[in-house]
């Protein structure tokens, strides 16, 4: 029985860096594609859609399957540009292993340093390639130098360059069998390994074969990082990190596994199925096609499915479906519509699917690798006609990408969630282009939020001598929630005192009506809880209960009283030592508090709070304050409130 492995493997890099270009070549070396598409021409095989051919950057996450040999590699190329980091971040959580490709010019850059921290926060194993070797200025010594000093201290040149900076620039790959070579390893792996050390001393070094296997078990384990020279235009140094991604990235078992026994042998309990939605794509039909990556147990076609969701008020939600189609990425027709841990697959069937969307439990979910959006911005139609089918297209939209946040606003436009300029223009021409609807973003303002200030109540009763506006009863108490709760609705009335239709109006309309608070921002982190209902048969109608629950709950909030807080972000910043006034002093005219600053012989790392709307001023100050080697490190962080003046 041939079983195969699958390497779930993504390419990361600064944008410009060439890393659609490598996407390509290694699809192309492998015979996945017979032609090289270009960047410049917009016929690439990763960046599909007409905007991304257009513009020459990556918007969404794409996967290409190759093989090399018994390995199934699915390659999932993700964006290099900033605004777009909710892509990548999804990105890393079904990775296996990951290439961080950086330009031998340009060297490592903000972004790349960025990428690269993630990548070793998370121990992802990842091999470095250095492209564009062929052109002028290209550095091989330098750049190495610089990946050690600013990515990562334990590095292994796999290559070495002749005529580097010319277009004759050659790669010659390292051999085991050159004693300069093994000695080179060897010495990078001494560094943590005493023993090895010890031997290296003796005169007793190891030979090519446990040098190889220790030099795979550092790098999965995310130790040391492998490092590439070549150039993905002219394909100089891809078969040297073919063979690296194959011989020092680990792999799981994959689709060729299907005929093994389920749960791993006779007798054996099946494991139960876990997996992530990474991306969503929206056929010509409107029908979605989801790309679930399975972490444990299995899946076919007709399979009933339960997919848990945490919203963006941080309720948790699930729906069920059957999948209709099956496909395993990669896989021969024979095993593709069954899909084993390891695999990706494009399913079909569950019309509710969203990024993001869990099978199994969410708390395995791990916390998200980026800062959520913090901008808000609100769209119009240009044609007020078009107003309901602009919404529904953002909903679409909202569906590939949940961290939008679509919310329909009561003057008729529709709010959404941003990173930055870049993705509000790119949203603007997709509506265009795909949607027919011509759409006018207005300025960007920061993301508010009302929390509960303290308990409040407010009840509405059925008049029976008729002084009452709505057939029904309604009672609702509001308190504040857990930070991080997300909105929760409760109830203290008997089970079943009013008919389903009824209780399930009070509880949509609650859940709507936090969209909007007294001072006009979503309510967050708020437990509501019916009090006291009542109706009137054959009378009251659910419309009664949708009319008079946002009355009840207004008051309510009002009684409470709500405070506004505005989202934060926890940073870190390396600075050289010689800009840190310069930078200090941005920090706090953008309302940043720097909480401790550790300071080297060259650099400066500064860590502290900072409001998001101080943030994209910050970081547009920081490359001419820095120099343009100042690193710029996010994490989502507390909200505060926001006081008055």
């Amino acid at each position: 029985m041939h079983t195969s492995r699958t390497l779930n493997l993504g390419i990361l890099a600064h944008v410009d860096a060439g890393k659609t270009s490598l996407t390509e070549r290694l699809l192309f070396d492998t015979g996945a594609i017979d032609r090289l598409g270009s960047v410049d021409a917009g016929s690439t095989r990763t960046d599909s859609g007409e905007l991304e051919r257009r513009r020459g950057i990556t918007i969404r996450t794409a996967v290409a399957p190759f093989r090399l040999g018994d390995l199934g590699v699915n390659l999932i190329d993700t964006p290099g540009h900033s605004d777009f980091v909710a892509e990548v971040g999804r990105a890393l959580g079904v990775l296996d292993g990951a290439v961080l490709v950086l330009s031998a010019v340009e060297g490592v850059q903000a972004r790349t340093r960025v990428l690269m921290r993630t990548l070793r926060r998370l121990r992802l194993p990842t091999l470095v390639f250095v492209n564009k070797t062929d052109r002028p200025g290209a550095r091989e010594a330098g750049t190495l130098a610089d990946i050690r000093r600013r990515l990562a201290p334990r590095v292994v040149p796999m290559a070495t360059v002749h005529g580097i900076g010319t277009p004759a620039a050659r790669t010659v790959p390292g051999s085991y069998r050159d004693p300069a070579f093994r000695d080179l390893v060897a010495e990078a792996l001494a560094e943590d390994d005493d023993a090895l050390l010890a031997r290296l001393v003796d005169g007793a070094p190891p030979g090519a074969g446990e040098l190889r296997a220790a030099l795979a078990d550092r790098t999965a384990r995310g130790l040391i990082h492998p490092v590439y020279f070549g150039s993905a235009l002219s394909g100089e140094g891809v078969a040297a990190l073919l063979d690296g991604i194959a011989a020092y990235l680990p792999a799981g078992e994959g689709p060729g596994a299907a005929d093994a026994p389920p749960g791993g042998g006779p007798g054996r309990p099946r494991t139960a199925a876990t997996g992530t939605v990474f991306a969503v794509e929206r056929g010509t039909s409107g029908e979605r096609t989801a790309y679930l990556r399975l972490f444990s147990g299995e899946l076919a076609e007709r399979a009933r499915i339960t997919l848990h969701r945490r919203e963006a008020d941080g309720t948790r939600t699930e729906h069920t479906g059957r999948i209709t189609f099956l496909e395993t990425v990669g896989a021969p027709p024979d095993t593709a519509r069954r899909l084993t841990a390891g695999g990706i697959a494009r399913i079909r069937g569950l019309a509710g699917i969203r990024v993001g969307d869990r099978l199994g439990s969410l708390a395995d979910a791990g916390p998200p690798h980026f800062a959520p959006p913090s901008l808000e911005s609100v769209v119009r139609p240009v044609r007020p006609a078009d107003a309901a089918r602009l919404h529904a297209a953002l909903a679409v939209l909202a569906d590939q990408d949940p961290l939008i946040g679509t919310r329909a606003l009561p003057d008729g436009g529709t709010s959404v969630l941003l990173y930055g300029e870049v993705q509000k223009e790119v949203v603007a021409a997709t509506l265009d282009e795909e949607f027919g609807v011509g759409a006018v973003f207005e300025p960007s303002t920061t993301i508010l939020r009302e929390r509960p200030a303290g308990t409040g109540e407010a009840l509405e009763e059925i008049d029976r001598h008729g002084g009452h506006l709505f057939w029904a009863t309604v009672g609702l108490r509001v308190e504040p929630g857990a930070r991080g709760s997300g909105n929760v609705f409760r109830r203290d009335t008997e089970l079943g005192a009013l008919p389903l239709a009824f209780d399930r109006a009070v509880e949509e309309t609650v859940h709507r009506t936090l969209d909007e608070g007294p001072h006009g921002r979503p309510v967050t982190d708020c437990v509501v809880t019916l009090t006291r209902s009542g109706f009137v048969g054959p009378v009251s109608t659910a419309a009664d209960f949708r009319q008079l629950t946002p009355l009840v709950l207004a008051r309510a909030l009002a009684d409470a009283g709500t405070r506004l807080y505005e989202p934060c972000h926890r940073y870190e910043l390396d600075v050289p030592v010689d800009c840190l006034s310069a930078v200090t002093g941005a920090l706090a005219a953008a309302g940043a508090v720097v909480g401790e600053t550790v300071a080297g012989e060259e650099e400066c790392v500064l860590r502290g709070v900072i409001p998001a709307r101080g943030l994209a001023g910050f970081e547009g100050k920081l490359p001419g304050l820095a120099r343009g080697e100042g690193v710029w490190w996010t994490t989502a962080g507390p909200d505060r409130e926001v006081r008055a003046g």
